[in-house]
Formats: structure tokens, C-alpha cells, sequence
């Protein structure tokens, strides 16, 4: 196929004008969409090793019911765009697809930089575009003979390695309109730009979210403001609590800890799990209490900050390892679990919005250390 060759920095990569039902041959969908009539495009079998669509699946797929009200109505937007767009390119935006396979450029006579490129023996991973190309698979089988007037143009990465294509897919997503904020926390840990800091931070809210000793296992909202499961705190927002006490104790943690969360997970969870046992009555009781509501935990977050500062608890901790390290310092909360009732609790904790709120919580509780 015919290819452009194109250099940036130490990077190379393709623009091709691929035939719209050729390239439909050669592309995967990793997640399933939808057409009129029930039809259906069903996604590919996603291999082990193959991290990088695992990946696009995960935030693609990670909420089914989500999912699937939001493709059949980008995809049918779409679909009804290619049909109406007759003096407009229907597909003017660049598709941007991926291969580790490494492909053979053969330059065209003095033209270096455009020639012949070989074709990968697998398909291609989209990037971007997944929406637009699944919207084109329902207009080419309408109709088949506009749909073989049109060339789809393609930007082509090829041989790099996974950790390349998911960091492309961050950069590409990490607007407002694409990916939230919480999903992007996923990406830390993947990305060669973000700080050891970072990826630590989001690998403690992983662990959090995942670990079945975790007092938050299932509990932290990975989909943003789309969720329509029971949650009680944005990944993001966590995420956010948990930096900035790494960041104001680096020297622990990259000294005692080094950055690991295998090492610094234990003492987040026995800290919360000291927290559920002292405020039982009201922990996880949200139709009633705000103690598990988002403006509390953050507060609960930023109280474990303080007390990385006491020492004597610190190595009190080392040497039990087990919530009761924290338990005797948090025991005076059990007094104020009235306070987190739901009704009257802007009353008793006023502010003009949310920061300020988890601020007046975070002195409340704060005061009932011993």
C-alpha cells in the first residue's frame, strides 16, 4: 500500500488513504457496538499478552450498561452523518491505528519519504476512531456501493512498544469530552511522563479498589460522573488525597517504603480498617450518615497525612502491623458519629462548597485525636 513516511523527533510513523471496506477487514473492535436492529459488531477476543488492547478494552468496556447506551448513540450520530454528508468528506479526521509488528518501507524513486509499506499479517489495534469505523461497518453494509467511494485516512504506528501505544491512547483521550479524570488515573502507571509519585499514588488507589482486605474494595467509582453503580468517592479524588500525602512525605515513603506499594498498602488499609472498627455504627450506613460520602473520606485521607508525621505511631505500626496501632489514637471519633447523620450535616459542617467542607471535617476529626 502507499504510504507517507513521517518523521518527528525520534519517531516515525505512516499516513495511508486506506479503502474504507479494506480497512474494515483489518481492524479489531475490543469493545462491542451497535447498530439498528440489533445488530451488532462483537469484540474481539482479546489475547493475555496483548496489554495494550486489554487496556483499551478495560476503559472502553468497564461498564456494560454504559457501554452500550453510549455507542448505539454515537455510532447511530455517526452512521446518520455518512448518510446526509454529500459535498462534506464524511470521514475527515485521521483514524489512528497500531501494530507491534514492523513493517517494510520501500521508497518511491527520489521521493524518500513516500513509497511502498507492507501490510501487517494480524490486524490492527485502533487507537482512535473505534466509534467512526464501527459507524462505517453499518453504512457500508446499507451501502455497500457509496461506502467503496470512500477512503478512510490513517495514521500508523508500527513496531513500537505497548507501553508506547497506551501512552498514545492517553494523550490522544485525556480531554474533558473523551475519558474522565478517574479513568486517567489507570494510565499513571503505564505512561513514561508521569512522576514516580504519580504512579505510586495510582497503584495504592488500584490496590484499594481491588484487594479483597481493602475496607474500600469495590467502593471507589473508577467511571467518573457515568457510574450508575453504588459508590462512595471518585477514583480521581482519592487519587488526588492519596498524591499530595505522598508528595508531602516523600522522604518516607521513597526511604522507608522506596515506592512500594506492597509496602506502603498495608499501613492505608490497617489505617482504614482501624477507621470502619472505631466508626462501625455509621461506616458504609450512606442512606443515613455521610461518613462514607466523598467529602468525609477525603477528610479521612488527609487525617492519615497528620499522623505520618508521629513518629512513636509510625514505629508502633511497624511492630504490630494491624489496625490496632491506630485504634487507641482514633477511639475519640466514636463520640461524633451523630454529627455524620445526613439530615442537618451541611448545618453542622457549613461551607460555600466542597473544599472548604472537607477542610472543617478534616479540623473536626482532627481535634478528636488522642
Amino acid at each position: 500500500m502507499l504510504a507517507t513516511r513521517i518523521r518527528q523527533k525520534d519517531g516515525i510513523f505512516y499516513f495511508i488513504s486506506y479503502p474504507a471496506q479494506d480497512l474494515l477487514k483489518k481492524v479489531r473492535f475490543v469493545s462491542r457496538f451497535y447498530g439498528e436492529g440489533g445488530e451488532q459488531i462483537a469484540p474481539s477476543a482479546v489475547a493475555e499478552h496483548d496489554e495494550v488492547a486489554q487496556f483499551i478494552e478495560r476503559i472502553e468496556r468497564n461498564d456494560k450498561a454504559f457501554q452500550r447506551q453510549l455507542s448505539r448513540a454515537k455510532v447511530k450520530a455517526i452512521t446518520n452523518f455518512y448518510e446526509t454528508a454529500v459535498s462534506q468528506p464524511p470521514v475527515p479526521g485521521t483514524v489512528l491505528l497500531f501494530t507491534p509488528e514492523q513493517l517494510r518501507f520501500q521508497a518511491v524513486g527520489p521521493l524518500a519519504e513516500a513509497g511502498h509499506l507492507s501490510e501487517p499479517g494480524g490486524k490492527y489495534l485502533v487507537i482512535d476512531g473505534q466509534h467512526r469505523l464501527a459507524a462505517l461497518h453499518f453504512y457500508a453494509k446499507d451501502r455497500p456501493d457509496d461506502a467503496r467511494t470512500i477512503h478512510i485516512p490513517c495514521i500508523l504506528f508500527d513496531g513500537r512498544s505497548e507501553d508506547f501505544a497506551t501512552e498514545m491512547f492517553v494523550i490522544i483521550n485525556s480531554t474533558p469530552t473523551r475519558i474522565s479524570k478517574s479513568h486517567l488515573v489507570d494510565l499513571y502507571e503505564r505512561v513514561s511522563w508521569a512522576s514516580p509519585e504519580k504512579k505510586f499514588a495510582a497503584k495504592l488507589v488500584t490496590q484499594l479498589y481491588e484487594n479483597d482486605d481493602s475496607p474500600l474494595q469495590y467502593r471507589i467509582n473508577r467511571l467518573g460522573g457515568r457510574s450508575r453503580q453504588e459508590k462512595w468517592i471518585l477514583q480521581s479524588e482519592l487519587f488526588n488525597e492519596l498524591h499530595k500525602i505522598v508528595e508531602t512525605h516523600r522522604s518516607l515513603f521513597e526511604k522507608q517504603w522506596q515506592l512500594k506499594v506492597d509496602r506502603a498498602y498495608p499501613l492505608v488499609r490497617d489505617y482504614l480498617k482501624a477507621v470502619r472498627e472505631v466508626m462501625e455504627p455509621v461506616w458504609g450506613k450512606n442512606d443515613r450518615f455521610m461518613f462514607t460520602r466523598d467529602v468525609t473520606l477525603k477528610a479521612l485521607i488527609r487525617v492519615l497525612g497528620d499522623l505520618l508525621e508521629s513518629l512513636p505511631l509510625l514505629k508502633a505500626w511497624e511492630e504490630e502491623r494491624s489496625p490496632r496501632a491506630f485504634q487507641k489514637t482514633l477511639a475519640g471519633w466514636a463520640e461524633l458519629a451523630k454529627e455524620f447523620r445526613t439530615e442537618g450535616f451541611y448545618e453542622r459542617f457549613p461551607a460555600k462548597g466542597q473544599l472548604e467542607r472537607v477542610r472543617r471535617i478534616h479540623s473536626r476529626l482532627t481535634a478528636e485525636l488522642k
